[in-house]
């Protein structure tokens, strides 16, 4: 796999409304740990469409990853111009200082948000642009958006073969666990 696309929840979905959240550290190190194994096998982009939550999450990750992975590079792809625009200033600084490390960047509509079909668009791109798909979703936990993605990736597997993995609360719980005994000793 040479590209994947990571994606999963909006920050709100998780109740999560402030950068400075206890659980971030553990979903970006889960993030990691995915992506490493698939850096030792050739992945070269980290594609994310760039929704404050798992994916700006993921695109920290993949930045910190660079240091030990030069040849990773990661892209943000929008559905429409300018999504930042209407978020808080700590979310659009927070989003700024990331673009410093993204390699590339685009919106798939070139003009504001018009309406759904922005984001069918954008996820149309995604899928193509791809090899697979790293979703941070658990069903159990309740249904939320990255539920269409992740129908749409499962049709593609079926299809085409594209590579679904996912990253659920009970690998992030896991990862948690884990710093909390290494901080311990």
């Amino acid at each position: 796999m040479e590209n994947i696309l990571v994606t999963g929840y909006r920050a709100h979905e998780l109740g999560i409304y402030s950068n400075k959240h206890q659980g971030i550290p553990y979903i970006r190190k889960a993030i990691a740990n995915r992506l490493i194994p698939l850096l030792e096998e050739g992945l070269q982009w980290v594609i994310t469409p760039g929704q404050y939550g798992v994916d700006l999450w993921a695109i920290e990750a993949a930045i910190e990853l660079k240091a030990s992975y030069p040849q990773l590079k990661c892209s943000i792809l929008t559905a429409y111009l300018n999504p930042e625009e209407q978020w808080n200033d700590d979310k659009k600084s927070y989003f700024q200082q990331l673009m410093k490390g993204v390699d590339f960047y685009a919106a798939v509509s070139k003009e504001p948000y018009r309406g759904p079909w922005q984001f069918t668009a954008r996820d149309d791109l995604l899928l193509r642009k791809t090899d697979g798909i790293l979703l941070v979703y658990d069903e159990d936990a309740g249904e939320a958006s990255p539920k269409f993605i992740k129908e749409r990736a499962l049709n593609k597997q079926a299809k085409d073969g594209y590579q679904v993995l996912s990253i659920g609360s009970e690998e992030i719980q896991s990862v948690a666990d884990e710093e909390s005994m290494n901080r311990d000793f």
